[in-house]
């Protein structure tokens, strides 16, 4: 069920989209309640500024639909991509007083919030959901450390089909499941957010989009989606396959 389907104000944790991946996963009854008390949904048009780095920030919370970029500013005043939120991620840091990245929606957003301070006491008074958050951001570090390797080392055709890939598996857990062929993968990205992404041209991108496509491992359907033909030759494809 969609915020869009349900309304914003009717949506329960219970019937969550991101239910089995966010923060929440592993709460108990008494949390989950806790939790549905003091939520608020907020909706971010796509390149709507979500936080800006040095904010001091009052809320944090989850991505239930949509696709945010984290961003840098750097000395000479250009901007550097250095993440993206996708569905059941966690934006903010408890514990942290200021904001280091810039996070913009790159398409329309919904997140579901809760103030910091709500959020912490919950924190403190709940291990489950603290240890839940703190796998969270080991395997957010984990992901940065991927994206450097796919950005310093992978050829253009790999770092394209690595995405797909990436993006395949989190909408698959998202449901408990696995990448499979025939899997539909909503992209979500424009072709020029995926190139600011990955390093790329946008000229550049859409030819590995075409590749990929005449090879037979994906079926190009309209530019937000594609269908995996291949998982194994898309693995190959993104240089994972030995």
């Amino acid at each position: 069920m969609s915020l869009t389907a349900a309304g914003s104000g009717q949506l329960r944790c219970v019937d969550c989209t991101i239910r089995l991946r966010a923060v929440c996963a592993h709460a108990d009854a008494t949390a989950l309640a806790e939790l549905e008390r003091i939520k608020r949904y907020r909706s971010y048009a796509s390149g709507q500024t979500i936080t800006s780095s040095g904010d001091e920030p009052s809320v944090v919370g989850s991505v239930v639909e949509g696709v945010a970029q984290i961003s840098t500013l750097l000395p000479d005043g250009r901007r550097q991509m250095v993440g993206l939120l996708l569905p059941s991620d966690f934006v903010g840091r408890p514990g942290r007083s200021r904001i280091d990245y810039d996070i913009v929606a790159a398409t329309p957003v919904t997140l579901c919030t809760f103030r910091k301070a709500d959020f912490e006491r919950l924190l403190a008074a709940n291990p489950l959901i603290e240890r839940r958050l703190l796998a969270m951001m080991l395997d957010e570090l984990d992901a940065a450390r991927e994206w450097m390797t796919l950005l310093g080392r992978k050829s253009a055709r790999e770092r394209v089909a690595s995405l797909v890939l990436m993006i395949a598996r989190r909408d698959a857990a998202l449901v408990g499941g696995d990448s499979a062929d025939g899997q539909r993968v909503p992209l979500r990205l424009t072709r020029q957010a995926i190139a600011d992404y990955l390093g790329l041209t946008i000229e550049t991108v859409s030819r590995q989009f075409g590749a990929l496509s005449r090879d037979g491992l994906v079926a190009l359907g309209t530019q937000r989606a594609l269908d995996i033909l291949d998982l194994h030759g898309l693995e190959t494809a993104a240089g994972e396959a030995v």
